[in-house]
């Protein structure tokens, strides 16, 4: 049960209030004093009869104007308030007293050493946190605000410690203790960026391999050029991400980016959504060549581009201009192109599903996104930062990877790559259950080997069945990429006449 008091600060106030509660058996919990005319009162849930003989009767004590209930206390409020922000901290925060022992710590930081509340409070912070010390500098006269390299374990961070000061009488202070903050050498990074506005798309991507410091170095030499630029790569691997970053890092970055998924694009309109379209002379839409003025437009799974676009495509490139739909006005686009694929695109070009001239005029740049697998140094790397980002955006304590599931997802062979280990952190985040760590359980991955795929744990069928399965799905990839059933028999090393019956069994033909 809270009151507040609405009156008149007077000396012995107070005390003429805890006289009336006295004599109704109720013992205060807390009492808040505000210089604003409010007093507030907590105690114990008491009957309705005797909260409605109570009140009356404090609003006789002289200098009370009302009385009410209310939900909540000043001081609550603010408690709760610190520890919600606290908790939601990425940084470890400490507070401690004079002597340099843990008054209160936030999730983050009981996470970052590894301990429990219970095991930290009222001990020394040197115990676990080395390369200072908080005992001699808050012994200093005066105490001032400092900045320095700290280490737990092998980790090291910067800490930020300011001392707390509380007023005395005769305008001096007291001094209580400190707040210490701790940041990690890739959270000072980012906010020192952000300040400076210099971040460029490529500080975003993460590259500790060697295969990716390459692509990395190469794609930061192409970003500078205006040429078309063709990024292949499997599903996952951040095709999308370096074509921004590519955009970003150009002369071109003050103008629009415009993405566009050529497989989500219908035949039927796919003209008219790149290229815009007239009717009666008069221009009904413009398309997103035209939108992207300036600037560059990123056509991914370029592979999958009806043949109609890919024949006005071939000829921006060429003289650098379009017409719309139904128009016959010459438009010119100044953008630059970049294109991506998961595909092969010289064996489309063989089989005739994509256009050759259009794969030499959008080949003038490229290079290859690396899968996950050719860059195991990166996966531990990249799950701590969708760690740092997910539990801030979620306002989820930062938790440390169990050694289980470092050798887990080090040994994964991730088919999604990059974009299905963001997606599995994401849900794990998303779905805390209040562990420290994070295990191989929250991540929730599908079973899956290398060579193999996925395990189908409710296979239903025989071996025949499931090897005529393969069979045909071996001959549908290969098939296409041999002018004659003779070479395709040669490269399996059956005969030809084998071969004819199997894609005739399977109903398989190079247009298929």
């Amino acid at each position: 049960m809270r009151l507040e008091v609405s009156c008149i600060d007077r000396v012995g106030l107070a005390k003429d209030i805890l006289v009336v509660l006295e004599k109704h058996g109720i013992n205060l919990i807390a009492i808040d004093a505000s210089n604003k005319g409010f007093l507030f009162l907590q105690f114990a849930e008491i009957s309705f009869e005797t909260l409605r003989e109570l009140m009356p009767q404090i609003r006789k004590v002289e200098s009370v104007h009302d009385v009410r209930t209310v939900s909540f206390m000043p001081s609550e409020q603010e408690h709760y308030a610190l520890k919600t922000l606290l908790k939601t901290l990425p940084d470890s925060v400490f507070s401690t007293d004079s002597k340099g022992r843990i008054r209160i710590a936030n999730e983050s930081a009981l996470l970052t050493l590894g301990m429990a509340e219970h095991e930290v409070v009222d001990e020394s912070l040197n115990h676990w946190v080395q390369g200072f010390n908080f005992a001699r500098w808050m012994s200093e006269t005066p105490v001032l605000a400092q900045a320095t390299r700290v280490q737990i374990n092998s980790n090291e961070y910067l800490a930020e410690m300011l001392p707390i000061y509380l007023p005395d009488d005769d305008d001096t202070t007291i001094l209580a203790g400190a707040v210490i903050s701790l940041k990690s050498p890739a959270r000072v990074g980012k906010q020192f960026n952000a300040l400076q506005n210099q971040t460029t798309g490529f500080d975003n991507v993460l590259a500790n391999s060697d295969k990716m410091k390459d692509v990395l170095k190469q794609a930061k030499r192409m970003a500078q050029l205006d040429a078309p630029l063709l990024i292949t790569g499997e599903t996952g691997t951040g095709k999308e991400l370096m074509a921004r970053a590519s955009h970003d890092a150009s002369m071109r970055r003050e103008h629009p980016f415009i993405a566009i998924n050529c497989a989500a694009l219908p035949d039927s309109v796919a003209e008219e959504e790149l290229f815009g379209f007239v009717t009666n002379g008069t221009v009904v839409k413009r398309g997103l060549f035209e939108e992207a003025k300036g600037g560059t437009v990123f056509l991914d799974e370029i592979a999958e581009m009806s043949k109609a676009a890919q024949v006005k495509l071939l000829r921006l490139l060429q003289d650098g201009t379009f017409r719309r739909i139904g128009g016959d006005v010459e438009v010119r686009a100044d953008v630059r192109i970049i294109c991506s694929t998961q595909k092969n695109l010289a064996e489309l070009c063989q089989t005739g599903e994509f256009r050759e001239d259009l794969y030499y005029r959008i080949h003038v740049l490229s290079y290859h996104m690396p899968s996950l697998r050719e860059r195991k140094v990166d996966v531990i790397p990249l799950t701590e930062m969708f760690l740092e980002h997910y539990s801030q955006q979620l306002s989820s304590p930062l938790r440390r990877i169990s050694a289980n599931c470092r050798d887990y997802l080090f040994t994964y062979a991730w088919p999604g790559n990059v974009r299905q280990l963001k997606n599995a952190i994401f849900r794990a985040v998303s779905m805390w259950d209040g562990s420290t760590e994070l295990t191989v359980e929250q991540l929730k991955l599908p079973s899956y080997a290398e060579g193999f795929g996925y395990f189908d744990e409710e296979f239903e069928g025989t071996l025949d069945e499931a090897m005529k399965e393969y069979e045909s799905g071996l001959l549908r990839r290969l098939y296409p990429a041999y002018p004659s059933t003779r070479q395709l028999a040669k490269k399996l090393g059956v005969s030809h006449t084998a071969i004819a019956n199997k894609l005739r069994d399977y109903n398989i033909s190079k247009k298929k």
